[in-house]
């Protein structure tokens, strides 16, 4: 009998997986798709404190998140780094006290070790206020981080199954039986028997807990975020966080090296189908940026569109901006325990499952927070990291490399062992992406399909051509 059964295979139910398994509980993990295959992949990709929640009040979770930048910078540093923003002032929208004041907390809520402080700077004289149109006389500049939302999922299952946890994709919940003993799980595949049962099934965790035939302990608020991708607009690796008309905030992101990164909205969601983005949430976002930039982008220039949904925890609040996107954990011990979870960000990702396990394993010990996630053990920076593969593989082009390290840290060396020379690679599907590649991420990370490989374990697909992708998609099968 297993210990726990978890229910989804987002950054919520991986975390719960990574730090139940390192505990010496016999874990599985179900997920009916491929990993972080909805919310999880679909985020800004910031782990950020959350400025903007210093107005409703959110102290405590803005705290948590804050505290959680600088140990996910220690677990991941290949895929978290530091990201600068560019804050313009619009006297319209917040007086300036009011933005000095919040970045003053910002920066003081919870130690901070390695980011810079928030500073002023004037964009007619400072480079990084290039791109803001003239009226812009004042910014603030402040420091958050950036991470590769996909591949954090992927790595904490990568490092509960090295633990000695099941991971099950494409594996379907349909539903659970609970007894003196445990639980009785069905699955498309066959049925599970667990001691407790964690539903951390995101946008569907009212649909799992429908399931099992336990009440619900609360309900969840869909909110959908889209985001637009552009060619770059700005010359940089700093990004911008403009207050709009409505008083959303709208972030304008580096991205994958020759693009920009524009989100999100905030859209009731009437299910948790696919969700897209609609031709008026990107009209919305063009907008947002015309009224601070000199050259907008506009829906013409849209080469990637994507959207996600949040499963929040309904507070009763009517302006879906509002709803807080603090995490909530209800716990049915009317025998053997359900834990349902609820909302979260993913920069809280960690701190939620520690909690999680505080109540589902009381006598155990937290331990996630000083142990590095798979090819995260090394120190000294990226730019150490791709000299010691230069030196161990000379004939690797700069590009690849710089690439390599960043997606998969030491474990580059792992993936790129025996190997002699580029030929031995096997074929290059485009932008670098080879066989050997392509086989490590079917063989180690759970990926079937093209769209697992092109769209979440990286963002090639945006430097592949049709053709290109269609060719990764019929040497997959």
């Amino acid at each position: 009998m297993l210990d726990l059964l978890i229910i989804g295979g987002g950054v919520n139910g991986c975390g719960i997986a990574r730090d139940a398994a390192g505990r010496g509980l016999k874990v599985a993990l179900v997920e009916r798709g491929d990993l972080a295959g909805a919310t999880s992949s679909a985020s800004s990709k910031l782990v950020h404190g959350g400025l903007r929640y210093l107005e409703q009040y959110e102290f405590r979770l803005v705290r948590e998140a804050l505290a959680e930048r600088e140990v996910l910078l220690r677990l991941a540093p290949h895929i978290v780094w530091p990201l600068r923003f560019i804050l313009p002032h619009r006297p319209a929208m917040r007086p300036r006290w009011m933005i000095r004041l919040g970045l003053f907390l910002y920066d003081h809520l919870a130690r901070r070790v390695s980011l810079p402080g928030a500073e002023s700077l004037n964009p007619r004289t400072d480079p990084r206020g290039a791109a803001l149109l003239p009226e812009c006389t004042a910014a603030f500049a402040y420091s958050d981080c950036w991470v590769e939302d996909s591949r954090l999922v992927v790595l904490n299952a990568q490092a509960a199954a090295r633990a000695g946890a099941a991971i099950h994709t494409h594996t379907e919940f349909l539903g659970a039986t609970r007894d003196a003993d445990g639980w009785t799980i069905r699955l498309n595949s066959g049925s599970l028997r667990a001691r407790a049962l964690v539903n951390a099934a995101g946008p569907w965790v009212m649909q799992a807990l429908a399931e099992t035939g336990v009440a619900p302990p609360g309900k969840v608020r869909l909110v959908r975020g889209s985001h637009i991708v552009v060619p770059a607009l700005y010359a940089g690796d700093h990004a911008f966080i403009l207050q709009n008309d409505d008083g959303r905030v709208v972030f304008v992101i580096p991205y994958e090296g020759r693009f920009s990164l524009i989100g999100t909205t905030d859209v009731v969601q009437p299910d948790a189908t696919t969700p897209h983005c609609t031709d008026a949430e990107a009209e919305y976002l063009c907008t947002a940026v015309a009224h601070q930039f000199h050259t907008p982008p506009q829906p013409a220039d849209i080469v990637w569109r994507y959207s996600g949904v949040r499963p929040l925890y309904d507070d009763g609040e009517a302006n879906p901006s509002a709803i807080t996107r603090d995490y909530v954990l209800k716990l049915d011990s009317n025998g053997p325990p359900l834990l349902s979870v609820f909302g979260g960000k993913i920069t809280t990702y960690r701190r939620l499952a520690e909690e999680a396990m505080a109540l589902l394993d009381p006598e155990g010990a937290g331990w996630t927070a000083n142990e590095p996630l798979p090819g995260g053990d090394f120190s000294g920076g990226l730019p150490a990291l791709e000299a010691t593969l230069a030196t161990q593989h000379p004939w690797l082009p700069a590009p690849l490399r710089h690439r390599l390290a960043r997606a998969y840290g030491t474990q580059a060396s792992a993936l790129l062992a025996g190997v002699t020379s580029m030929a031995e690679l096997g074929e290059d599907f485009g932008a670098g992406l080879t066989e050997r590649e392509v086989a490590w991420l079917r063989d180690h990370e759970w990926a079937r399909s093209a769209e697992d490989i092109l769209w979440r374990r990286s963002k090639l697909g945006l430097h592949l051509s049709p053709a290109q992708r269609q060719r990764l998609a019929d040497y997959l099968g």
